[in-house]
């Protein structure tokens, strides 16, 4: 027990010093498509409009206050030009997370554009950038620092030597990125994308700054994603993700399935499994009704942390609606991936 406090101390400390050591993330990074790249605003394979929200709750069997993060999205295709072989996405995203006892609370609104041309008959290359408005406010009188631990409890009547200059702090951040997809036949399909975000390093601290420190590092994502269709009942979605920043990185890689219910692609029911490099092995499960799709994922903590959180790490849900506006006018009919609608 002493231990499991002493490891809360250290981490509600942490949560002040280094705010911003690791960006908001989703295990279902495929299902946050503006947060993982703006190049993806607008890119939809088999739709032109796109709406969802995210949601992930984390640590709650060892936290008071468990981390919370939370996202909405939407995005549309817009002046396509009069061959469909290019058009533009605009986009937004809003994010709020909420992390420890010391309720760190960070909001997030940004809006994205992004530009994608065929190249040939089979493949497309986008090209995309956001900027937007970033928040961050923390509540101290929550908080225990280590030097308030009296060897057994922390206390929160004992003098620290940690001094906030502010608790509410604001700016501005962008983020570019770059996709490229090919799809050479209707049963195969591949994505890959790389972005780089933070690029203007904004400077984010509670602590009074000199100079150029306390600026947030540019943090560098990568991802390859397929799509394969062996039959008509099922199609076969493996994905890599990899994101490094500050010496640090992430690495989660995995597959998903999905099996035609109805056999028209109306019901769709939705399995995998992913494994976030040294930390937690991830199972997928979800559903697909017409043009909604819900996926539920909760990661299995394999690393140290599992003796204090017995593996339980964090639950997370999409739910997405993706469809067409006009599927018999002006907008591109097929799907430029494998699917189950015909």
């Amino acid at each position: 027990m002493k231990l499991r406090f002493t490891v809360i101390g250290i981490w509600n400390l942490v949560f002040v010093i280094c705010s911003n050591a690791q960006d908001l993330h989703f295990s279902q990074y495929m299902n946050s498509p503006l947060v993982t790249n703006p190049a993806n605003t607008g890119f939809m394979p088999d739709g032109d409009y796109r709406l969802g929200v995210n949601y992930r709750n984390q640590w709650s069997s060892i936290m008071s206050v468990p981390y919370k993060t939370m996202s909405a999205f939407g995005d549309v295709q817009v002046m396509q030009n009069r061959d469909n072989t290019g058009w533009l996405g605009i986009g937004g995203v809003i994010l709020r997370d909420v992390a420890g006892s010391g309720n760190l609370t960070s909001t997030k609104i940004y809006g994205s554009v992004a530009y994608h041309q065929m190249i040939n008959a089979g493949s497309l290359l986008s090209l995309g950038f956001n900027a937007g408005w970033s928040n961050k406010q923390i509540n101290t009188s929550n908080l225990k620092f280590p030097d308030q631990f009296d060897g057994k409890f922390f206390d929160s009547h004992l003098p620290t030597s940690v001094v906030l200059t502010k608790n509410n702090i604001s700016y501005v951040d962008m983020q570019v990125g770059m996709n490229y997809a090919y799809f050479p036949t209707a049963n195969m399909y591949l994505n890959a994308g790389v972005s780089a975000m933070h690029v203007n390093r904004p400077r984010e601290s509670f602590f009074e700054t000199q100079g150029g420190e306390n600026r947030i590092p540019v943090r560098y994502t990568a991802f390859l994603n397929g799509s394969f269709k062996p039959s008509d009942m099922l199609i076969i979605n493996p994905n890599v993700y990899a994101s490094y920043q500050a010496k640090s990185y992430e690495v989660v890689g995995g597959l998903n399935a999905h099996y035609n219910l109805s056999g028209d692609g109306e019901k769709i029911l939705i399995g995998g499994l992913y494994y976030r490099f040294k930390d937690a092995l991830i199972p997928m499960l979800g559903v697909g009704l017409k043009d909604y799709t819900f996926t539920f994922t909760y990661d299995i903590t394999m690393s140290g942390l599992k003796n204090f959180n017995n593996g339980r790490g964090a639950f997370e849900f999409s739910l997405i609606k993706q469809g067409i506006v006009d599927r018999y006018q002006g907008n591109r009919r097929e799907s430029m991936c494998p699917s189950f609608r015909y």
